[in-house]
């Protein structure tokens, strides 16, 4: 595998320098910063990442405070008790996007989120005691437990809370592969996604980063060249 001080040295020339490069990597709070996230902001970070799924984020973004008050600030305690005719109405109201799957999805993950908090206190705490090296053994329980929190969506779940893990891309795998991962494009399986979180945990070693920030340099050393200014203004909307 290729060193992953070339890997980051090509991003920073593509970028126009390591000062630029550092600029788009966010502040990682520690691990046990997820324990103070409250219930509520769990399930409308799902809500939203599951939303946003195939949709244009920032019309998601914007109807935002619409979702925020037709799901009743998504308290799970207060959704798990909604009678059906709570979620039948939802798929006819104007304030958010209508998509009575993913509406569904908001029921079950309630459910989800405070069976969770049962056992451990709450979801966030439950999240701050999941190590990073493990990132794959956690989004398989969210496939499995949840509801629409497989692939992607879960990944970008972990990333918006916080969590200290990768996205696989289409540029961050392009760059694993030209690095020598011997992966699929769309890297699903197991045995792909096993590969993927050995390579990211070695690299992590290597360089004492967080995952995060090696996920985002792979994927900003390969691919369209962004302009900085427009990645930061995405980190700003985000």
């Amino acid at each position: 595998m290729t060193d992953f001080k070339a890997i980051r040295a090509r991003a920073a020339r593509r970028k126009g320098g390591e000062a630029a490069l550092a600029s788009l990597l966010p502040a990682v709070p520690p691990q046990a910063a997820l324990a103070d996230i409250s219930d509520d902001r769990i399930l409308s970070e799902m809500a939203k990442r599951i939303f946003s799924a195939g949709f244009v984020w920032s019309v998601i973004e914007k109807k935002w405070p619409g979702f925020e008050a037709a799901f009743l600030g998504f308290v799970p305690q207060a959704l798990v008790f909604q009678p059906d005719e709570f979620w039948h109405d939802l798929a006819r109201d104007s304030r958010i996007v209508r998509n009575p799957q993913k509406i569904r999805s908001v029921r079950d993950n309630a459910a989800f989120v405070a069976d969770v908090a049962k056992e451990h206190g709450s979801f966030g705490r439950f999240l701050s005691q999941w190590p990073a090296d493990d990132q794959i053994g956690l989004l398989d329980l969210l496939g499995k437990r949840g509801s629409r929190l497989g692939g992607k969506t879960g990944q970008y779940f972990l990333r918006f809370v916080g969590y200290d893990g990768f996205v696989t891309s289409n540029d961050m795998v392009a760059a694993m592969r030209d690095a020598g991962l011997d992966v699929a494009a769309e890297p699903t399986s197991k045995a792909d996604m096993r590969k993927v979180q050995a390579q990211m945990n070695a690299w992590a070693q290597e360089t004492g980063l967080p995952r995060v920030y090696i996920s985002r340099i792979l994927a900003m050393s390969v691919g369209e060249n962004h302009a900085v200014e427009k990645l930061q203004g995405f980190m700003d909307d985000a």
